[in-house]
């Protein structure tokens, strides 16, 4: 399983990432940021598959996506 965190601040509303996301996790907010943009929002995290795409290809380094680790026993 798979986190994903926006920093809402640092995105500038290019969905980017709400695009390339073969899940659908994100979407575009409804809310401005500071800077007037509508940011990319966690829509559904619970589809993440961790693929990293919207980390990958979004332009400020606003998306950062965590895998959880497996123990090993």
């Amino acid at each position: 399983m798979s986190t994903v965190q926006i920093f809402k601040e640092m995105c500038k509303g290019c969905r980017i990432c709400v695009e390339f996301c073969p899940t659908r996790v994100l979407e575009q907010s409804r809310d401005t940021n500071e800077r007037g943009f509508y940011f990319a929002e966690v829509k559904d995290g619970q589809r993440c598959t961790g693929c990293k795409l919207c980390e990958l290809m979004c332009p400020d380094f606003a998306v950062v996506v965590l895998k959880e680790r497996v123990s090993a026993r």
